[in-house]
């Protein structure tokens, strides 16, 4: 049984209780953060907390810990746990008011803390040399994707959609642009052989791992430009892939059902995840 951190205490899964009360639980009025493990170390541990604040910040939620703790508390959980490679993922909650409403609670309310671990091969991915077949889908979420909530119905709902039509997930598109995956990040190399990631906006979700991947290309003399691409764009690609803590830089090799770059993974894709998985590595704390 996994060891859970729960409210300032480590304690097995099965005794984390939250309130019927928790707004987490009435609203979905949470943020969270997913934190990848390698070699028991954590990836781009200052970027994820970074974005925390962030999103905690726009949701007018009060800090909880400071980094140094959660760097104290997520590494007491990789050892409790024995976690050699997968996730963590912490969850924080405006917390249990006593009674259901609306308006935001009181300062005094307390907020829900969470963190669990999660074993995942993440370098041993058969995706990486398979590459993952997407299809397009609208995106009809809330106009605050880039905060990190833990409203996450519609992404779920548009990846049962994507498994149905036998793709492995979805891309979403608005007024014929795509925003991003249901949770990753978008990208495509043109037919000019230009990297294009949607820009940072209200529309996508500011990823860590997509803003360690573009100063990686950076470095390495591929061009890139960050605006949205059409649809068509992306059916026509040399090259697709997407970025997340749990897929790093994962080739996509079917849109819509159209075959890219040949079916195979492109040669692009494949530098930048040997790239992003050596720069963590020699980064992780």
């Amino acid at each position: 049984m996994r060891t859970v951190f729960f409210n300032g205490q480590f304690i097995p899964e099965g005794e984390a209780k939250v309130s019927i009360f928790d707004r987490g639980y009435l609203f979905a009025d949470a943020v969270y953060e997913v934190v990848s493990v390698l070699d028991r170390k954590l990836i781009d541990f200052a970027g994820h907390m970074g974005r925390l604040a962030r999103s905690l910040a726009e949701m007018s939620m009060p800090p909880t810990y400071h980094d140094e703790q959660w760097l104290e508390l997520l590494r007491a959980l990789i050892d409790r746990n024995n976690l050699n490679e997968g996730l963590i993922y912490l969850q924080i909650s405006r917390g249990n008011p006593g009674d259901r409403s609306f308006y935001w609670p009181s300062a005094e309310t307390a907020p829900t803390i969470l963190a669990f671990t999660q074993n995942m091969a993440l370098l041993d991915n058969p995706a990486a040399s398979a590459g993952l077949s997407v299809v397009t889908l609208p995106d009809l979420r809330w106009g605050r994707a880039d905060i990190k909530t833990t409203q996450l119905l519609y992404a779920s709902m548009m990846k049962m959609e994507a498994k149905a039509a036998g793709a492995d997930d979805a891309w979403l598109e608005r007024d014929g642009l795509i925003t991003e995956g249901t949770s990753q990040n978008a990208h495509i190399v043109n037919s000019e052989g230009v990297l294009l990631s949607h820009q940072l906006d209200r529309n996508i979700l500011h990823g860590i791992t997509r803003a360690a991947m573009l100063s990686l290309a950076g470095g390495m003399n591929i061009r890139y430009e960050q605006r949205a691409f059409t649809v068509a764009e992306a059916e026509t690609a040399r090259e697709a892939f997407v970025t997340s803590a749990s897929t790093f830089v994962m080739p996509v090799t079917s849109i819509n059902g159209k075959a890219i770059g040949g079916g195979k993974p492109g040669p692009v894709a494949g530098e930048l995840r040997r790239a992003y998985i050596d720069w963590a590595m020699d980064n992780a704390v």
